[in-house]
C-alpha cells in the first residue's frame, strides 16, 4: 500500500513536471524543452550547408546525440506519468514526440533519415501552453471550431473543384496536340489544376485558339474558386466568435494528458479523472 502510494505521488510529481505549464518548475521545463527543440531545429538546417558541415560536422554529430537522448528520456517521462499511457502515445504531440527521436536512431541504419529531425519544430506548438498567451490561445480555437464547421463544405468544394479539373483536363487533351504538351489525360488534368490554382508554371500552354479560350475561362474561374473556400471559413468564424469560445485552462489530464478543460472544471471531460488530486 505503501509503495503504491509513493508510486502515485511521483507520478504525479513527474506530471507536473513534464506537462504543467502553471508551475514555476513545469515552465522553466518547458522553456528549455523549447530551447533545446530551437537548438535542435538549428543544428539540422546549419548541417545542411556543405561549408559548415565540413568544419563542424563532429560538434553537430555530438549535439544530436544529446539532444536526441534527452528527447528520449523526455518521451519515456511523458508516458510513465499518466495512467493511461496510450491516450499520449497516440495523440498528436505523442506521435510527434516519437518521430522527434526516431531520425538519428533511424541514421545508424538508413543514411540521410537525420534530416527528418526538422519535425521537432511542430513541438514548438507548446509555446502557446507554456507562456500563457490567452489571446492567443483564443483566437486558435476560434479557428480551429471554425475550420471543424468548415470542414462538410469544403470537403464538398473540394469534390467538386477536382471534377471540374477532370473535365476541363479531359476536353484539353481532345483539343489540343502532344506537341504543346498534353501527351495524355492525367498530364492535361495536371495542367489543368496548375491553371485553376493560379499558379501556371508555363511548362504546359495551349496554342490553338479554341484550347486558349477554354484556358482563359479556367482562368477566370480560378479566381472565384480561391475566394469560396476564404467565404466558408470567413464565415464560420464570424458565427464562432459570436458564440464566444474562450476557455483558456491549460490543466492536463493525469490520467489522459489532455487539455481543453473548462476554468472551473474539476474532473478531466475525456476521462473522467480527477484533475487536481492532491486536493482532495
Amino acid at each position: 500500500m505503501e509503495q503504491q502510494v509513493k508510486k502515485e505521488s511521483f507520478r504525479q510529481r513527474l506530471h507536473t513536471l513534464v506537462y504543467e505549464a502553471d508551475t514555476p518548475a513545469g515552465k522553466t521545463f518547458d522553456i528549455v524543452l523549447l530551447a533545446l527543440i530551437l537548438l535542435s531545429v538549428l543544428f539540422v538546417m546549419l548541417e545542411s550547408v556543405p561549408s559548415i558541415n565540413a568544419s563542424y560536422g563532429w560538434f553537430f554529430t555530438k549535439a544530436e546525440w544529446f539532444l536526441t537522448i534527452f528527447f528520449t528520456f523526455e518521451y519515456i517521462a511523458r508516458i510513465v506519468a499518466i495512467k493511461k499511457p496510450s491516450k499520449y502515445i497516440f495523440s498528436f504531440y505523442g506521435i510527434v514526440d516519437l518521430l522527434a527521436v526516431l531520425p538519428t536512431y533511424l541514421a545508424l541504419f538508413i543514411p540521410g533519415t537525420q534530416s527528418l529531425m526538422v519535425i521537432r519544430a511542430l513541438r514548438l506548438l507548446r509555446v502557446f501552453r507554456i507562456l500563457k498567451l490567452f489571446k492567443f490561445l483564443k483566437e486558435a480555437k476560434l479557428l480551429t471550431t471554425a475550420l471543424k464547421r468548415s470542414r462538410p463544405k469544403i470537403i464538398v468544394f473540394l469534390f467538386a473543384v477536382l471534377t471540374i479539373a477532370l473535365l476541363m483536363g479531359t476536353v484539353m487533351y481532345l483539343i489540343e496536340s502532344e506537341e504543346a504538351g498534353f501527351t495524355s489525360i492525367p498530364r492535361s488534368i495536371y495542367w489543368a489544376i496548375v491553371t485553376l490554382t493560379t499558379v501556371g508554371y508555363g511548362d504546359i500552354a495551349p496554342i490553338t485558339p479554341l484550347g486558349q479560350f477554354f484556358a482563359a475561362i479556367i482562368m477566370i474561374l480560378g479566381y472565384a474558386i480561391i475566394a469560396v473556400p476564404t467565404g466558408i471559413v470567413g464565415a464560420e468564424i464570424a458565427k464562432t466568435d459570436m458564440e464566444e469560445v474562450t476557455s483558456s485552462n491549460t490543466q492536463a489530464c493525469l490520467g489522459c494528458s489532455k487539455e481543453g478543460h473548462e476554468d472551473d472544471a474539476k474532473h478531466c471531460k475525456f476521462c473522467g479523472e480527477d484533475l487536481y488530486p492532491e486536493e482532495n
